[in-house]
């Protein structure tokens, strides 16, 4: 019998947090997330995503034993501005029964079903800069620290669930050898002089900060117009900044300006930490945190996080400087080979960016979805 539990204490949290360590103990290919972290991230009274965000944090257990865990979550924005009657689920995990994935679905239905929402879908996350879908493809690829891992069985299981996909993403790859560097150079030179731009490099977060909100503005412009996509609130911002950008290397963060000074297009990227988290294994210290500065340091993969375009500027040639900033940065830092994060299948415009680059495509994900029944 699966009996499904709330949490309501700081323990509980932290055993939530820490149940997928054990489901994947030995797991060459799943990424740690820093318990602490992860722990204060869910905190309401720190986290300004829960001003417009209800979350609610649930165990499976099994007897006494922990078999699965879930959170089953309400975006007020969208739900109340956007008019999309969603009950969002996500850090779902299980073991390998189907009573228990059932247990904890049925219980984020329940909550949809009192909240008179429409259909639930997940895995998601508050918003659009956490975690998203379920791993379909790609099983046996090292994960990232910004995408969920899961085994083969999710998918089957919120299948035989009744849940069919929702939002489709893809995730690629591609080596810098394969890149014509010198074609970007001269393609990103023409480009500056055409609109007047120039790019702007940083050698330390304090640098980086006094951009930060204006970057966040340009973000929210970036995407309005996809389906999915919640603004991000000035609270949140600031807690982003706080929280991130002194962790992101300065010289992996670039920005394009126009001749006035404004910023019109923005791409961050980061060193793949996955092998460090592996070896923190949830922890900063003692050694944990050597093994992230190493990482920052001399990892010879850089992970594709975030980029956002003035509209005026989309299909203008202009990520060619961005590419070309990061090359340059890349060349002496002696790195090979670019990750790229989940995109959106629909958002062709970004698919574009990367079709000179000989990307591969080396896994898939999406969300599931289900109607919520009706009295």
């Amino acid at each position: 019998m699966i009996q499904i539990k709330e949490i309501s204490t700081n323990q509980e949290l932290k055993e939530f947090v820490k149940f997928p360590f054990r489901l994947y103990k030995g797991n060459p290919y799943w990424v740690p997330p820093i318990i602490n972290q992860e722990v204060a991230s869910f905190d309401k009274a720190t986290n300004p995503v829960f001003e417009h965000a209800d979350a609610r944090f649930f165990l499976a257990m099994k007897g006494e034993e922990i078999v699965g865990r879930v959170a089953a979550i309400i975006n007020n924005l969208e739900v109340n501005q956007q008019k999309v009657r969603r009950m969002r689920f996500g850090w779902i995990d299980f073991i390998d029964d189907l009573s228990v994935s059932k247990a904890l679905l049925d219980k984020v239905e329940e909550i949809g079903k009192e909240a008179n929402l429409d259909f639930i879908e997940g895995p998601l996350g508050f918003s659009n800069l956490d975690k998203v879908g379920v791993l379909t493809e790609g099983f046996d690829i090292l994960s990232t620290m910004v995408t969920w891992y899961n085994y083969p069985y999710y998918a089957e299981h919120f299948k035989k669930l009744g849940l069919v996909p929702g939002q489709k993403f893809l995730e690629t790859n591609f080596k810098l050898e394969d890149v014509d560097i010198e074609k970007y150079q001269k393609y990103a030179s023409l480009i500056k002089r055409r609109y007047k731009l120039k790019a702007i490099n940083f050698k330390s977060s304090k640098e980086v900060l006094p951009y930060v909100e204006e970057m966040f503005e340009l973000f929210n412009t970036s995407y309005a117009r996809l389906s999915s996509f919640v603004p991000v609130s000035d609270k949140q911002i600031a807690y982003l900044k706080k929280k991130f950008i002194s962790f992101v290397n300065p010289e992996y963060i670039k920005f394009i300006v126009d001749e006035n000074g404004k910023l019109v297009t923005f791409s961050i990227t980061m060193p793949s930490f996955a092998r460090a988290l592996q070896k923190a294994n949830g922890k900063l210290f003692p050694t944990g945190f050597l093994h992230l500065l190493y990482a920052k340091k001399y990892s010879k993969s850089s992970v594709f996080f975030l980029i956002g375009i003035a509209p005026e500027y989309q299909k203008k040639g202009v990520t060619a400087i961005v590419f070309d900033e990061f090359f340059k940065t890349y060349s002496q830092k002696g790195v090979s080979k670019m990750i790229i994060t989940p995109e959106l299948e629909e958002n062709k415009d970004i698919q574009l960016i990367w079709k000179n680059f000989k990307p591969e495509i080396h896994k898939r994900r999406c969300t599931m979805r289900k109607d919520i029944a009706k009295k």
